[in-house]
């Protein structure tokens, strides 16, 4: 992603809003912006379509977390969330509605520029083909179905297989980009975000532990392939229900 990709600022206070579209237009990016959801909506539906959008949760009307999530399942375009609440639960709705990343208010725009910059990298660095997620609900792979709904992983007939956090979002991964090589990069932005590490080798680890689960013989994996000198491939196709 150049310097030149488009950032819609989307926040119903207008000093915020302006800040931001200097702020971002002085460090090279194309800018447009709008008050509340309808306007966004309105543009998207026009001939506005930004390469990220850095989205206000608390606003008059359709909030952030209906948008977003509207955003996710309907356009293939990141989230920078901007929320005033410091709530953990307010910040893990927001991830889970789809935001790429977020940040609280008051804020430095040095750092948001910084955080547009990382998901910007990370949209780009995904493989050809499609990136958005599938939408939530359940999804079906192989013998499998994934309730994103639930965080639960059960087979076909109906025996449910109990997944860690870090299990569930990686398999979440895999799902979001079926036949698809990913490499441990890429895996590591798609369930760590900001929060990786360069050279975290947990990614190995968790791809182990979730063959022993959904394998039918771990030691010669036939759903999550490896493949040599790139990553890893879930090899069978997703269907979303």
């Amino acid at each position: 992603m150049t310097e030149s990709a488009h950032i819609l600022v989307v926040d119903d206070h207008r000093d915020i809003r302006d800040l931001l579209g200097r702020y971002l237009r002085q460090h090279g990016y194309r800018v447009s912006l709008a008050a509340d959801g309808k306007e966004l909506r309105r543009m998207i539906g026009g001939d506005v379509m930004p390469d990220l959008v850095v989205l206000d949760l608390m606003m008059p009307g359709e909030d952030g977390l209906s948008l977003c999530r509207w955003l996710r399942e309907s356009h293939d375009i990141p989230v920078v969330m901007l929320t005033a609440l410091g709530e953990e639960t307010d910040r893990i709705i927001g991830l889970e509605m789809g935001a790429d990343d977020y940040l609280a208010k008051p804020f430095n725009p040095r750092e948001l520029l910084a955080r547009v910059k990382a998901v910007l990298r990370r949209a780009q660095s995904l493989p050809t083909g499609r990136k958005r997620p599938l939408a939530g609900g359940e999804v079906h792979f192989d013998r499998w179905i994934l309730d994103r709904n639930r965080h639960e992983l059960r087979s076909d007939d109906d025996v449910v297989i109990p997944l860690s956090a870090g299990e569930f979002t990686l398999l979440n991964a895999f799902v979001d980009h079926p036949r698809m090589v990913l490499n441990r990069d890429q895996l590591l932005d798609l369930t760590k975000g900001r929060e990786a590490i360069p050279f975290d080798r947990s990614i190995d680890n968790q791809v182990s532990r979730l063959r022993k689960k959904i394998e039918p013989d771990p030691k010669n994996p036939t759903i999550i392939k490896t493949v040599w000198g790139g990553g890893y491939m879930l090899t069978v196709p997703v269907i979303s229900q």
